[in-house]
């Protein structure tokens, strides 16, 4: 565990860093984004009183705008539509389907126009959302479903045959637009005393965690809450409304996020069901969309299709935010010279950490190459040395820790992996290596687990495969450990060659060893024709060290 230090650090101490937030006395980094007070605990708040009590007190958006809307359809629903919406679903879960404060509803389903109103129902009665990939298969979804406990499930049609156990409700039929929209003589569900607290659960998101097998993320109200405040308060006024589309799932704490952040702030959210190039430029062009929350691939797919500003008019683009992986410097510098007047705002963020806790707000910040942004307010971070447990003043290196409101409550019934990343004092141990620079920017390293132990040394994946994508004829690289009875590990190249182009393994091992310190040379490289990922994007390095080690491999 890292040294503590129990003095504070108040926003205006001297010994706080004026740029880097900084604090020398206790090693604890503090965000210098303005703070925004938080509801009481003591007090029932549900993410949904919270977010509908936003709306009201706001000028915008007028009545008439949409708060979601279907980027194939068109088809929307207004803000009054989706509080109304909400209210009469909220009355029919508990009158007609029996929900009660506590319980858990299993959500599979693509996004739509649905999805939030269900979400934010749900939320208002105190029923715990969980959420998953509706491209899960059913060993995938056994475990989820044992993990979470629901009572109730909410599947598209064609994912039905998928839950066997509990009772379904169909999201895309009409028994469900009934209990949407047909009021009954009741009482008002506002005046019912369903009393939901922040305090209390709100969700259950899948996560890998750190380690091992797919555990339950428990995420409360103030979890949420604390993360629409931190988006809510740096707004600035516009003359023209922002228009944002979503291609993030909504069954991933970054889409999830995204949803219930954007309707609170009165913001359109344009959805679309399954992700396609053609169809996220056709809805930018034709919906005059400003904003775009986007996984990695996406803006790789953008820079290789050098012609997407000729074909589709772009014009009213200004955001591209970009989560769920670190872009490589070589994208970032492509992106910028095919889209100059777009924005590229990374952030970094976990399932643990409710999503973002670091972002890029504004043209300045996003136009510091690499960096992923600065600290959310209400948030706090430490820079860990893995090895002493001390903490790290800026520009060092070390394990990214964070404590704050948006930090989860822990993994559903597994106490071992629990305390394994949160400590006594709240500090989530991410796992991640990471420093932040003399201006306050984070910037990730790589994956604590993931570096490589070759000898004494310890070897980067992130820092080879990035040199190895500034050869010309390489598309992708990963770098993955493989075992050596001498050197313990060594560094094992994977990669994609550009179409038409050929490189021999010789030649992947020269290149990195002119530009590296010996310890660091790629020993091992296979050529692939495409890496495993996961839908964010991120490279699935287990897959990679599986093959690798196979007999298939050792016979190359």
């Amino acid at each position: 565990m890292a040294s503590t230090n129990h003095s504070t650090c108040n926003r205006t101490s001297s010994s706080i860093g004026l740029k880097t937030g900084f604090c020398s006395e206790t090693g604890i980094y503090h965000s210098l984004r303005p703070q925004v007070p938080l509801p009481s605990l003591t007090l029932p708040t549900s993410v949904t009183d919270f977010a509908f009590s936003l709306l009201h007190s706001s000028t915008i958006p007028p009545p008439s705008t949409a708060a979601v809307l279907d980027a194939t359809t068109h088809q929307s629903i207004s803000f009054p539509e989706l509080i109304f919406r909400t209210k009469t679903l909220s009355f029919s879960l508990i009158h007609h389907l029996g929900l009660k404060k506590g319980d858990t509803a299993f959500v599979l389903s693509p996004n739509s126009l649905q999805i939030p109103i269900l979400y934010f129902s749900l939320f208002s009665i105190g029923v715990v959302v969980s959420p998953s990939n509706p491209l899960s298969k059913s060993f995938e979804i056994s475990h989820q479903l044992q993990v979470s406990k629901p009572v109730i499930a909410f599947v598209t049609s064609d994912n039905a045959h998928k839950i066997t156990s509990l009772k379904t409700i169909i999201i895309d039929s009409m028994e469900f637009e009934s209990l949407m929209t047909t009021q009954r003589s009741h009482p008002r569900i506002d005046e019912r005393e369903v009393k939901v607290y922040p305090s209390d659960p709100a969700a259950i998101l899948y996560s890998s965690g750190t380690t091992g097998m797919v555990k339950g993320v428990l995420l409360t109200h103030q979890n949420f809450i604390s993360s629409i405040v931190s988006a809510h308060a740096p707004m600035v006024a516009r003359n023209t409304p922002v228009v944002s589309l979503c291609t993030v799932p909504y069954f991933h704490v970054y889409g999830f996020l995204y949803l219930v952040r954007s309707v609170s702030i009165g913001v359109t959210v344009v959805t679309m069901k399954r992700f396609e190039l053609r169809t996220m430029l056709r809805a930018i062009e034709e919906l005059r969309v400003t904003h775009v929350a986007v996984a990695p691939p996406l803006v790789v797919a953008m820079i290789k299709d050098g012609v997407v500003g000729e074909r589709y008019d772009l014009s009213s683009l200004e955001v591209i935010s970009c989560g769920g992986a670190p872009l490589r410097k070589s994208v970032i510098t492509q992106f910028k010279k095919q889209f100059p007047k777009v924005q590229l705002a990374q952030a970094y963020g976990l399932t643990e950490s409710t999503a973002r806790v670091f972002s890029s707000l504004g043209p300045q910040e996003s136009q510091v190459m690499g960096a992923i942004g600065k600290l959310a307010a209400n948030c706090e971070a430490k820079i860990v040395d893995p090895d002493t447990g001390s903490s790290l003043s800026p520009g060092s290196p070390g394990e990214l820790w964070l404590r704050g409101a948006s930090i989860m409550k822990g993994y559903v019934g597994d106490e071992e992996a629990t305390a394994a990343v949160l400590d006594s004092e709240g500090w989530l141990k991410t796992g991640d290596l990471c420093y932040i620079d003399n201006e306050g920017f984070l910037f990730f390293v790589d994956r604590i687990k993931e570096l490589i132990k070759y000898k004494a040394y310890q070897v980067a994946p992130a820092e080879l495969e990035n040199l190895l994508l500034s050869h010309p004829d390489i598309v992708e690289a990963a770098i993955i450990p493989y075992p050596d009875e001498e050197a313990g590990e060594v560094p094992m190249a994977f990669v994609v060659r550009q179409s038409g182009r050929f490189i021999e393994e010789s030649h992947v091992m020269d290149f990195v060893s002119k530009q590296v310190a010996s310890y660091k040379r790629i020993r091992r490289v296979c050529f692939i024709d495409s890496l495993p990922k996961n839908a964010q994007g991120k490279v699935l390095r287990k897959e990679l060290i599986k093959l690798a080690v196979s007999s298939a491999i050792s016979k190359l």
